[in-house]
């Protein structure tokens, strides 16, 4: 338990530090990801994006699990 919490301290450190690069990445405007725009209504569906953040969030669970 404790070295979970380490680790999930050490992650939120880690991204408060790189949140400048981070917020610049063009995530949820990538090719493939749908958004529909009528009058009142607005839907989006971010695909491409919710599967690149798939892939990265298995790649670092992958590493460390190693």
């Amino acid at each position: 338990m404790n070295k979970i919490l380490v680790a999930i301290g050490v992650t939120i450190l880690i991204i408060g530090l790189l949140w400048p690069v981070i917020s610049k990445v063009p995530l949820g405007k990538l090719p493939g990801d749908i958004a529909f725009k009528r009058e009142g209504f607005h839907l989006y569906i971010p695909i491409t994006t919710m599967i690149v953040v798939s892939l990265i969030v298995s790649a670092v669970l992958w590493f460390f699990k190693k």
